[in-house]
């Protein structure tokens, strides 16, 4: 199960992991969060549709029809209600065998994305603990342990000790993105 946003423009969310998820031979569920125009980085004027409304219809006919799931891959969450809905279908749906990865999708470059309540950012890190991989990038890093945001990068041992607190959190596994180094 793939719970993301679906961005018209912007080679991101559902239109990226879709594919790729489908190229290594899974079939993949999903259930958009919103519908944006665009993705959240760089564009103004953005239309934001919020799809809570549909995400628990849309579970519910999933439990009728009995299914079950490997994994689920929570992103970019629409609102704070939205953090109910996903809590209740990982009760539901994923089991001690069913890897659950999250990537808590806040921000970028230090800024967090307009459409983030403080609610949100707070059970965004209660979601994180109940994961098994979490991937967030530096920002959501910071956010996440309430660390000021390095403007001029962190070193693989700052990351560390970043990921160690994080880890102190609950996420078994952590996977910074969107890190880069000078050589």
């Amino acid at each position: 199960a793939a719970i993301h946003d679906l961005s018209c423009f912007g080679r991101c969310a559902l239109t990226v992991v879709i594919p790729t998820l489908s190229a290594m031979g899974n079939q993949v569920v999903p259930v958009p969060t919103a519908l944006l125009s665009t993705h959240t980085g760089g564009f103004s004027g953005m239309y934001f549709c919020d799809l809570t409304d549909s995400m628990t219809p849309v579970f519910e006919h999933f439990g009728r029809l009995g299914l079950k799931f490997d994994a689920v891959y929570t992103g970019f969450l629409g609102s704070d209600r939205q953090l109910d809905v996903v809590g209740r279908f990982l009760n539901r749906f994923a089991d001690s065998g069913t890897t659950v990865m999250v990537d808590p999708v806040m921000g970028d470059d230090g800024i967090l994305y307009s459409t983030y309540t403080e609610e949100l950012m707070r059970g965004m890190a209660g979601l994180c603990r109940r994961a098994d991989i979490i991937t967030p990038n530096l920002t959501e890093l910071c956010t996440l342990i309430d660390a000021p945001y390095p403007e001029n990068g962190a070193s693989i041992e700052e990351l560390k000790e970043m990921c160690g607190k994080l880890a102190e959190r609950g996420p078994k596994h952590i996977v910074v993105t969107g890190i880069h180094f000078n050589q």
